[in-house]
């Protein structure tokens, strides 16, 4: 099976182009628009002195401050290089044999299981619903589950993106506590992928106690601003993180990235103007990408918006054309459960968003595509 890409691979498409990487615009990858908080900036800026040592195995300070943050023990957080670098781990030190994945959804779940010898079994949401999560299907599904026949192995856990990767759906936080409360019942692993929560508070289930056997990711990559350090974290009960922990790597995590992570958390302000931005910027840039003739765009909780391009337009047409004039989207025609016209655009600045929509207007006004 062909492996799905991940966007913001902006060093490729540099090369490829032969341009400065700064000359580029990736709206393929949904990064905070307003960058770095200046508290993370000031912490890169004398990165010197965390040079000369090892990292804290421990990553014991972030971890103080994630439990002060979330009103936590510090025993139920592990740190990683990235949530993708836990995303792997679940598979073997959970021992997780058969998954079910709630779609469409982002690749890297999938791969993990495929990595680890796992099987993953997909229920997808429908485009005649706006991609809804089909919540009331999976809980069904976790009712009636038997064993099955020809020694394939039962349902272990179940996996839900929320706000969902790439269509920015998101399920109210009693109806996910609903699922992992019954997952929990049943002997099964919940696992709650919230990698864009932050701009969902309302949707986040760590407000509250965890049900036994629910794992919940976050990461400082998207809101945070902070993708090429690599920070991510699992919120789970101290048994379950210790059991996480023992497969980790040594030194997952560099001392610049745990520093960086904890000074972004603590800003404040820097948070508030970022929810503020994209919540006027996203409704904008929505309408406007809507008003392309033939277009469709699937309302968003999260930094990013799927659409869908005019029939009888493909999206690896439009995406290698934008990628010509230095202008990067993602691709999700390969995406089980969406179509070959499925893009998705990152929420950028004003500016950047109105190039954008200009080259995607002449775009789609030519023949062919």
């Amino acid at each position: 099976m062909t492996r799905i890409g991940h966007g913001g691979d902006v060093y490729a498409a540099a090369r490829e182009l032969r341009r400065d990487l700064h000359q580029l615009l990736d709206f393929s990858a949904s990064i905070n628009p307003l960058g770095p908080s200046p508290a993370a900036v000031r912490i890169l800026r004398a990165a010197d002195a965390l040079l000369g040592h090892y990292p804290d195995p421990a990553c014991w300070a972030l971890r103080q401050g994630l439990a002060g943050y979330w009103h936590r023990p510090d025993e139920q957080f592990l740190i990683g290089n990235g949530s993708t670098e836990l995303i792997h781990l679940l598979p073997r030190s959970l021992e997780i044999r058969h998954l079910l994945l709630i779609g469409p959804t982002f690749s890297e779940y999938a791969e993990a299981m495929r990595g680890s010898g796992g099987q993953v079994t997909m229920l997808m949401a429908e485009r005649a619903n706006g991609y809804r999560p089909p919540l009331e299907l999976v809980l069904t599904a976790l009712r009636k589950r038997r064993p099955p026949a020809g020694g394939v192995d039962p349902i272990d856990a179940v996996l839900l993106c929320n706000p969902n990767s790439p269509t920015g759906q998101v399920c109210e936080a009693a109806a996910v506590r609903g699922l992992a409360r019954l997952a929990a019942r049943q002997g099964l692993w919940c696992i709650v992928d919230e990698t864009f929560a932050e701009y969902a508070n309302h949707a986040s289930i760590l407000s509250e106690p965890l049900p036994p056997r629910t794992i919940v990711l976050r990461s400082f990559t998207k809101f945070y601003g902070l993708p090429g350090l690599r920070v991510g974290y699992a919120v789970a009960k101290p048994r379950v993180i210790a059991c996480m922990a023992a497969q980790q790597p040594p030194w997952s995590v560099n001392m610049l990235a745990q520093r960086t992570a904890l000074a972004a958390l603590q800003e404040v302000r820097h948070s508030e103007r970022s929810l503020r931005f994209m919540e006027l910027e996203r409704a904008r840039f929505q309408q406007a990408l809507s008003e392309l003739p033939g277009c469709t765009v699937v309302p968003s909780a999260a930094n990013f918006l799927l659409m869908e391009l005019p029939v009888g337009k493909k999206a690896v047409t439009v995406v290698s054309a934008l990628r010509r004039q230095g202008i990067l989207i993602r691709d999700c025609s390969q995406v089980p459960g969406l179509n070959g016209r499925s893009v998705r655009v990152a929420v950028r600045s004003r500016a950047d968003n109105d190039r954008l929509l200009r080259a995607l207007s002449v775009l789609l006004r030519k023949g062919g595509a």
